[in-house]
């Protein structure tokens, strides 16, 4: 679900910006999306099952020791999605979750319980 969605999400957004909607169906966006949500190299999916488990954000970043590409540009994303009104339901939680203090199984429950859309 996340993947899918969020590959919705990004090609929105990066359609809305002036991107061509292919590249996001390609290595860079899909391909990427894939990498990041099945690998347990990634620093992405690594920074996220350690907060699912209760770790702090500091305390992530700590421990993987290198550049989230994800923490460090959800805030980005996030602000994006407003200037272009774009829905990312997924960057919102998630932006949530790192920095307003929204428990992670809460931004699950929200995304699970969500009205269905014609996707």
């Amino acid at each position: 679900m996340l993947a899918t969605r969020g590959l919705v999400e990004i090609t929105r957004l990066g359609t809305a910006m002036g991107g061509d909607a292919k590249t996001f169906y390609g290595l860079t966006g899909l391909g990427d999306l894939i990498v990041t949500c099945g690998s347990q190299h990634s620093r992405n999916r690594r920074a996220g099952e350690m907060l699912a488990k209760g770790y702090s954000l500091e305390e992530a970043k700590q421990e993987i020791g290198m550049t989230i590409e994800s923490i460090d540009n959800i805030d980005s994303a996030y602000q994006l999605a407003k200037k272009y009104h774009i829905e990312m339901p997924i960057v919102e939680n998630v932006y949530h979750v790192l920095y307003d203090g929204l428990a992670p199984k809460e931004a699950v429950n929200i995304l699970m319980t969500r009205d269905l859309k014609a996707e």
